[in-house]
């Protein structure tokens, strides 16, 4: 019996977004082209060093302290020298001005610049900066758009950037200028500087969900039907593979997150990632994260060497973050020898596209494999592909639930049981649409009824 139950489990509503940049945010404004924001703008920099100088020496002090306590005497003597430099300047400025200065100043000294209001905004999903000038942020309502933030020049980023890895113990230099890591609050951070980034350092965060998404979310967002949920919770409780398949940006790490809420939770499940997002709720879980090569090209971990060292610890079921390399082979042969129920997620557009994908990455294993025997592989060990698709209104959505059947010639054939079929456009231009059966039955309904879970024969039904 699984420990969690989809049908009995109600909604969950919707965070409700703190604003977008340009837009009513909270998080302050800057406009490039403002003689009074830049006049302000070097007030801010001329009070952030009076700061710095004041604060010099007092290390001793602040360790006694508590994190709280020493934010709020850095709070109290910041507040201060503003006061004195705008008086002593006297320059104006309204409630809203200060409040501006004294959260920038803030965020220069404590956080992360320009872009630490961003980090704090439930609503923003991932925050792109393309060079000093140029910050795009990705909203769960509302998509893409361009912020008016801005730092002050690229060695402003740089600095930035360096205070992001440096609790990680990463570097990022002229000899280094990649890097790709999890930062301690679970978000994932893609860093690129010169000389490969041609137009200013380029910085990538997609941010950490706080909020472990349940079944009947992504059924409220449209993204699954509800009839095709308790279809895909069958197939997890009755030890199905599964492959989540996906372009970039459909959200397939996030409905691998899902189905696994499914799996009963007396299981042992291990989890490899190359940076891990994975939120399982169950109690016996064990986690591994793949680790780059140092700076001098030494001890690096590969997903591969993980996926071999996960056959060892007695694993009831393995999910891989994403294969993506030589793993894809190992993984298959975990699949079919014991380790049923297995899932991981692939990137390819549909699901046809899968079975070329996993190929591909089966010769990347550097073993030698005829086409046949490959094909073999792949049928005896995937069960249900789950193909996921971003539109263009921003939403995602399951848009095929095939099954992998036995081909002519030895082939192996992808078979659609659901599909989604587009209907239009709504006044609000969103996509109209559901996911519909194709009037094939799958035939491991059999084997999953003897194990007692049945689903009703109706949702296989041309409607």
């Amino acid at each position: 019996m699984a420990s969690y139950r989809y049908e009995d489990v109600a909604p969950t509503p919707t965070p409700r977004s703190t604003g977008n940049l340009g837009m009513g945010s909270s998080v302050p404004r800057l406009s490039r082209n403002s003689a009074r924001e830049q006049a302000t703008f070097e007030l801010q920099h001329k009070i952030q060093e009076q700061l710095v100088r004041d604060l010099a020496g007092s290390n001793e002090r602040f360790s006694r302290l508590s994190p709280a306590q020493t934010r709020q005497e850095i709070e109290e003597r910041l507040q201060r020298i503003i006061d004195n430099e705008i008086h002593a300047q006297q320059l104006p400025l309204t409630k809203s001005e200060r409040l501006d200065l004294f959260t920038r100043c803030i965020a220069e000294i404590t956080g992360y610049g320009p872009i630490d209001g961003l980090l704090h905004d439930e609503n923003v999903t991932e925050i792109m900066v393309n060079g000093p000038y140029n910050i795009w942020i990705d909203q769960r309502k509302g998509g893409m758009v361009k912020t008016d933030l801005h730092f002050k020049d690229d060695d402003h980023l740089l600095r930035i950037i360096e205070r992001i890895v440096s609790p990680i113990n990463r570097r990022v230099n002229d000899a280094s200028p990649l890097v790709d890591a999890r930062l301690r609050d679970g978000s994932r951070v893609n860093i690129v500087v010169a000389p490969v980034a041609l137009d200013g350092s380029i910085l990538t965060i997609r941010k950490f969900a706080t909020k472990k998404l349940q079944p009947a979310d992504l059924v409220e967002k449209d993204t699954v039907s509800r009839d095709m949920m308790l279809f895909l919770q069958r197939c997890v409780e009755a030890k199905l593979n599964i492959i989540v398949s996906g372009g970039t940006n459909t959200g397939k790490s996030t409905l691998l997150n899902v189905l696994s809420v499914f799996i009963p939770s007396d299981q042992r499940i291990v989890t490899i990632e190359d940076a891990a997002e994975l939120q399982l709720q169950q109690a016996h879980v064990v986690r591994m994260e793949s680790r780059p090569a140092n700076v001098e090209g030494k001890n690096q971990i590969t997903i591969r060497q993980l996926v071999a060292n996960a056959l060892r610890q007695r694993p009831d079921r393995i999910i891989v973050g994403e294969c993506r390399g030589g793993e894809a082979l190992d993984m298959l042969q975990a699949m079919n020898t014991g380790h049923e129920g297995s899932m991981t997620t692939i990137h390819a557009n549909t699901a046809k596209d899968v079975l070329n994908r996993l190929q591909m990455l089966v010769l990347m294993s550097g073993i030698d494999l005829p086409e046949r025997a490959v094909h073999e592989q792949i049928l005896s060990a995937v069960h249900l592909i789950v193909q996921l698709k971003h539109f263009e209104d921003n939403s995602r959505r399951v848009v095929s639930i095939a099954e992998l059947r036995r081909g002519g010639a030895g082939g192996v054939e992808v078979v659609d049981i659901f599909a989604f079929e587009p209907t239009g456009k709504g006044k609000d231009g969103r996509v109209l649409g559901r996911l519909r059966p194709t009037g094939e039955r799958p035939r491991f309904l059999e084997a999953m009824e003897h194990k007692g879970l049945t689903v009703p024969p109706t949702i296989f039904k041309l409607q």
